[in-house]
Parts: C-alpha cells; sequence; structure tokens
C-alpha cells in the first residue's frame, strides 16, 4: 500500500467516525427511535383503531411479544448471515476471475 493510499484510507476513516459521533454528541437530548416505531405511530395518528394485518411469526410460535434485547439479536444474527452469503458470493467471483486470467 503506497503512502497516499494509506493518507485516503485513514481520511475516510476518520469521516466515518465523524458521521457517526457528530450527532450522537450535538443531539444531547435526542430520541433515536427505529422506523418500526415511527410507522406505527403515523399510522396510529392517521387511522385509529388500526389493527395490524397479522402477528410476526415468532410472536405467535411462542404465544407472546419477544423483549427488544432478543429482536435485536434476531435482526443482527439476520444481517450477518445476510453479509456472509454475500460475501461468499463475492469471494466466488473474485476468485473465478483471478482462475480465468491464469488460465490464458
Amino acid at each position: 500500500m503506497t503512502k497516499r493510499n494509506k493518507r485516503l484510507v485513514w481520511i475516510l476513516l476518520m469521516i466515518t467516525v465523524l458521521l457517526a459521533a457528530v450527532p450522537l454528541l450535538t443531539l444531547k437530548d435526542a430520541e433515536f427511535g427505529g422506523s418500526d416505531d415511527a410507522g406505527s405511530v403515523m399510522i396510529e395518528e392517521i387511522e385509529e383503531g388500526y389493527e395490524p394485518w397479522f402477528t410476526p411469526v415468532a410472536e405467535s410460535f411462542l404465544g407472546k411479544e419477544i423483549p427488544g434485547e432478543v429482536e435485536s439479536l434476531l435482526f443482527c444474527v439476520q444481517t450477518g448471515i445476510g453479509v456472509g452469503v454475500i460475501a461468499f458470493c463475492m469471494g466466488r467471483l473474485v476468485e473465478r476471475k483471478k482462475w480465468q486470467n491464469d488460465r490464458h
């Protein structure tokens, strides 16, 4: 890696950290809610007495509401699996290109 590339990587890392930290530091009393909560609130404001069409599969299976921490854990596991699949596919494509270049 050249010195210029290292400098660019460090600059981009600093920008990324600033993008994450600035909102947390500047908005002291802000509530960072999820889009599910915001959507539910908007629907209730528009239409009173709204009933959801279905209940989540895990809640139906367990017969009770899933705690927020478990829901977040399941979401993170799902995200990790998706990232793993995408990374595997991209790695296969890169390796296939290398093998094709070695043959020619």
